[in-house]
């Protein structure tokens, strides 16, 4: 066995799952993305021998939408203080969010080639599910949205029906490539074996996308696209 699946509940008070392709006032996808669930579990729990593979994304609550008016950063954080009362430093944008979300997140813990012992794994995550320990905060989307969680069975049941809720094209995740000739960006990539084996690699982001449709409140996952984003980033599971 090389895989085990969990059903995690997640949610908070607000989430914005932002729409990459509106990127100058952030607008949110109506529910939350692939990515987003990955990235939430990852901040629960995360080893670099298994990677978190998303099958589905249940929506409990009504979806909704409002607009809020925030300040933010002209420039990505980096090794140097930014002086935020630097006008130039700042700008004010208007963001689409999503007021008062829960989900079920069913997502299969996969391990890395050559690696055994999932049992230990499943252990370790499930303990944090019940006591509610994690490695950094879990959030919706944006790092201001802290989102709570707990286990579940995937039986909840919504508090309304979504028969059909068409969204289009939807980001599913972002593939981290290196590549010496488009040194666009910094990252890590870790070895299979041990945590502390990683290096800072240099290379570009390229986003995976799918078409997207809410049917009877559970957007699925199309499981071909982890092989596209793998194949992308030229590793196996």
């Amino acid at each position: 066995m090389n895989k085990a699946t969990f059903h995690i509940k997640v949610g908070g008070d607000y989430a914005c799952f932002t729409n990459p392709g509106l990127k100058v006032e952030r607008c949110t996808y109506p529910v939350m993305t692939p990515a987003a669930a990955r990235g939430l579990l990852e901040a629960i729990y995360w080893k670099p021998q298994f990677r978190w593979e998303i099958r589905e994304i249940k929506v409990l609550k009504p979806i909704k939408q409002i607009s809020i008016m925030r300040n933010e950063l002209n420039e990505r954080q980096g090794k140097n203080p930014i002086i935020i009362d630097d006008p130039k430093n700042r700008a004010q944008r208007t963001s689409l969010i999503l007021k008062d979300v829960e989900y079920v997140i069913k997502a299969d813990l996969v391990l890395k080639e050559g690696i055994n012992n999932i049992m230990g794994y499943i252990d370790q995550f499930a303990r944090k599910l019940k006591t509610g320990q994690y490695h950094h905060t879990p959030y919706l989307g944006t790092r201001e949205f802290a989102a709570w969680f707990e286990s579940a069975t995937g039986d909840e049941e919504p508090e309304c029906i979504i028969k059909e809720y068409p969204i289009g094209q939807m980001l599913f995740d972002s593939a981290y490539i290196e590549d010496n000739e488009r040194k666009e960006i910094d990252f890590h990539l870790h070895g299979h074996t041990h945590s502390n084996d990683k290096r800072v690699a240099r290379g570009y982001q390229s986003a995976v996308y799918f078409d997207a449709i809410v049917e009877n409140n559970i957007l699925k996952i199309p499981p071909k696209k982890y092989l596209e984003l793998y194949e992308k980033e030229g590793v196996h599971v």
